[in-house]
């Protein structure tokens, strides 16, 4: 309906063939995609036909528009909306695993700034996350719609296993036993390709027409393995977390958790691949306390240096120029997705200034090099940190005895006033409970202010313990008697 194309930013290879795919079936308009195995002369047709306006659809990763002559077509082109799919990759990989996503903003900027649309399923109701998705994408006075987060044919439930106690195989044992009674299909996640491979390799011998994927595996294998599943000659995948974005099959009855996931909004979104069709299905986490220790430390690296950051201010104040980063990069002698990041963690307060063309120039900020790279490295502090009280927030989920169905919602800033009766708390009978009321000073969704830690938003309490989530210093449990009688809360504003 509006005049002009409409740019789609999308993380994985298999959503954005499905994307393109889905498209051509609505026959609303010619789709393509430019990828890093598109040949120079599609890639340029692709273009070509941007510019000459025959193309309603253009779906690129968030690493192309990184590349000069993407940037420059999409400047040359109409384009009237660009919408980035899954957008709090932004804030959790942008910074670290995939920094093209913190680059986005500039594109966008490049283009004439257009109508953006960031969509998401697992960004958290507070602050933090939307913020940074707001912040990096340049929206101006963004309309922001949250709707509800409840799946209830999904049955909830976790298995928690100590090495000590039930022997080193035992959680994989359970885990190929309930798979094997299931006899439908179904989805496994474990955290590391070897798991992968250990889980698929124990589901085969059992007879479960089972296959493996990850990134170890080779791009074709991975396409086959999919389309397989797909079409329902594979019955149960066993993966790392890639799989599964943009991937609608809506006969999966079950998603197992072979390993903890990384936080609560990790886990939510990757269960919520089952029961798409609306019939019941389940959700298990087969729980370890081991299990939690990669992911603290993962959540805990991924820190900067001072006297390299300090580099980098010098280098582009005295370049006399926009100087390129890939120039950077060499002469600091780093991987440039470190150098990336400490650009973009330098660009966050205006020490530098970077341009979609993968160039950095001096920012507003004309401070003491090693007064401005201590101030990155408490910003980048501060996020591992808050990182890291995502992390510690699953660990609650799965050790809970109270409505798992609750404490999901209640991370999300949805209120259930009484327990769900479909998880495995409810039907032992421990979380039949009803959470306190939500019209108190600490209701779930109520902000409140801390006087060292600033402003946030309670998402959770239970018996003598309450959960808030701050802005600036992430999941927090205190003692409620404790915060009533010292008043350590206060209501905002």
């Amino acid at each position: 309906m509006t005049p002009g194309a409409t740019l789609v930013i999308s993380s994985l290879l298999a959503p954005r063939r499905d994307q393109v795919t889905a498209l051509g079936h609505h026959a609303i308009g010619a789709a393509a995609e430019v990828n890093s195995t598109v040949s120079r002369s599609d890639r340029e047709a692709t273009f070509a036909s941007l510019a000459a306006g025959e193309l309603e659809f253009l779906v690129l990763a968030p690493e192309q528009p990184g590349h000069d002559d993407v940037v420059s077509a999409l400047a040359a082109a109409t384009v009237s909306l660009v919408v980035v799919d899954e957008a709090h990759r932004v804030d959790e990989w942008g910074h670290d695993f995939r920094p093209d996503y913190l680059r986005l903003g500039s594109v966008i900027e490049a283009m004439g700034h257009p109508t953006v649309l960031a969509l998401t399923a697992t960004a958290a109701a507070a602050a933090p996350v939307r913020d940074e998705i707001v912040g990096r994408l340049l929206l101006r006075e963004p309309a922001i719609i949250v709707s509800a987060f409840d799946r209830p044919n999904i049955t909830l439930a976790v298995e928690t296993f100590v090495e000590g106690r039930d022997g080193p195989d035992a959680k994989r044992k359970a885990l190929v036993e309930r798979v094997v009674a299931t006899g439908d299909a179904g989805i496994v996640y474990c955290a590391t390709r070897r798991h992968v491979d250990e889980v698929a390799d124990a589901l085969v011998e059992r007879g479960v027409e089972a296959a493996p994927y990850h990134a170890g595996m080779r791009t074709a294998d991975r396409e086959r393995t999919q389309t397989a599943f797909m079409d329902g000659d594979v019955r149960v995948i066993v993966a790392t977390t890639a799989f599964g974005m943009g991937i609608d099959k809506a006969d999966v009855r079950f998603v197992f958790h072979y390993d903890i996931s990384d936080s609560v909004d990790s886990y939510y979104q990757e269960i919520g691949r089952a029961g798409r069709d609306g019939e019941p299905a389940g959700a298990v986490l087969f729980s370890q306390e081991r299990d939690l220790q990669p992911r603290r430390f993962f959540a805990g690296t991924g820190g900067l240096d001072h006297d390299e950051l300090a580099r980098v201010i010098d280098l582009v104040r005295h370049h006399g120029g926009p100087l390129p980063v890939s120039a950077l990069q060499d002469a600091l002698d780093v991987s440039e997705t470190r150098m990336v990041r400490m650009v973009n963690r330098l660009e966050e307060f205006g020490a530098l200034a970077s341009d979609a063309d993968g160039t950095a120039h001096p920012g507003d900020r004309s401070d003491d090099p090693d007064d401005l790279a201590r101030e990155a490295n408490q910003r980048q502090d501060k996020h591992r940190g808050f990182d890291r009280t995502r992390t510690d927030m699953i660990r609650v989920y799965a050790d809970t005895t109270r409505c798992r169905r609750q404490y999901l919602l209640s991370y999300f800033g949805e209120y259930l006033p009484e327990p769900c009766r479909n998880c495995d708390t409810c039907a032992a009978g421990t979380a039949l409970v009803p959470v306190p009321a939500d019209d108190g000073p600490f209701a779930v969704g109520r902000p409140v202010t801390h006087r060292s830690w600033g402003q946030g938003v309670v998402v959770r309490w239970e018996d003598e313990a309450i959960v808030v989530l701050f802005d600036s210093a992430g999941y927090r449990t205190m003692d409620l008697p404790l915060v009533t009688d010292e008043a350590l809360l206060g209501p905002t504003g």
